[in-house]
C-alpha cells in the first residue's frame, strides 16, 4: 500500500505547535484589546466641560467608565508600572504576575484543570487577583503601590466626570439600528 500524494503529519509537539500557540495568543490579545476605544475619541478636547451638577458628574462617570473600561484599565496599569520603576523587585513581581495572568486567565483556550478537577474562571480570577496583591505588598512597596493606584483612580474619575457623554455610542447597537 502506498502513501503517495498524502501529506505527512507529525504527532510530536514541535515548532509548529509553538507557532500555533503564539498565533492563538496574538489573536486573543487582539480580541481583548478590541474593547479599547480610540484614544482620539477619549481625549477629544471638544468633549470636555464642567458638569452642571453632582448627579450629572456621577452619570458621566458611570457612562464613561462603562464605555472606556479598557482604556481606563490601561491608564491605571501604566501609572502603576511607572511607580514601580523605582522598585525593581516590585517591577519584576509585577511583570511575573502579568505573565501568570496572561497564561492562566487571558490566553487559555480550555478550562483550567488542577488535580483532574476543572477550575472555574471566577476562581482563577479571584486567586490571581489575591496573589497579585499579596506578592506586590510583600515587596515592601506598599505605600508606593497604594499611592499609584489612588492616583490612577483620581485620573480616571477626573477624566470621566469632565468628559461629556453625548458623543459616545455603541457600535453594535448603531449597526443594529441602521440595519433595521
Amino acid at each position: 500500500m502506498t502513501n503517495y500524494g498524502t501529506i505527512p503529519t507529525s504527532s510530536s509537539a514541535g515548532p509548529s505547535a509553538n507557532i500555533e500557540y503564539l498565533s492563538r495568543a496574538k489573536e486573543r490579545i487582539k480580541e481583548g484589546l478590541a474593547d479599547r476605544r480610540p484614544w482620539k475619541l477619549m481625549f477629544n478636547i471638544r468633549s470636555f466641560n464642567f458638569p452642571g451638577s453632582l448627579s450629572e458628574a456621577i452619570s458621566r462617570v458611570r457612562s464613561n467608565v462603562s464605555y472606556f473600561t479598557m482604556n481606563y484599565a490601561m491608564i491605571v496599569l501604566f501609572i502603576l508600572f511607572l511607580s514601580l520603576l523605582w522598585h525593581p523587585i516590585s517591577l519584576i513581581v509585577f511583570v511575573a504576575m502579568m505573565a501568570a495572568w496572561l497564561f492562566l486567565y487571558f490566553l487559555r483556550d480550555e478550562p483550567l484543570a488542577v488535580f483532574r478537577r476543572t477550575v472555574s474562571d471566577r476562581v482563577v480570577l479571584v486567586v490571581l487577583g489575591v496573589l497579585t496583591i499579596v506578592f506586590l505588598l510583600l515587596t515592601d512597596a506598599t505605600p508606593n503601590i497604594l499611592w499609584s493606584l489612588l492616583a490612577g483612580v483620581v485620573v480616571v474619575l477626573v477624566h470621566a466626570s469632565f468628559r461629556r457623554t453625548d458623543d459616545l455610542y455603541d457600535e453594535e447597537s448603531a449597526g443594529l439600528a441602521s440595519s433595521s
